[in-house]
């Protein structure tokens, strides 16, 4: 029974976390609503808990990843490989400032 509401209550939250109030008010309804032990009621609320932010950690990867995609087509360039080619030339102006 327990499995049953963890799955269907994660299905309706998606991708979104909630905040620990929020968990704790949402594990007082459904306490009072089935018969959930305290232990029970902690575990549900810890497993919902771990399972929000690692679809969060998810959704991080997956908004930077299209950033970066979104970034590439629009010809910006990754500021690593910006500092590196700003390196470059500045000791390339460096060089051509010795030779003359």
């Amino acid at each position: 029974m327990i499995d049953f509401i963890e799955k269907t209550m994660l299905a309706g939250f998606g991708a979104l976390s909630l905040t620990q109030k929020k968990s704790e008010e949402l594990l007082k309804e459904i306490k009072e609503r089935i018969d959930l032990t305290e232990d029970e009621g902690k575990q549900l609320l810890s497993r919902l808990q771990n399972s929000a932010k690692e679809n969060q950690l998810k959704f991080e990867e997956l908004a930077r990843e299209e950033l970066q995609k979104a970034g590439s087509r629009m010809g910006f360039v990754p500021k690593e490989e910006f500092d590196a080619l700003s390196k470059k030339v500045a000791k390339l102006e460096k060089q051509l400032k010795a030779k003359s």
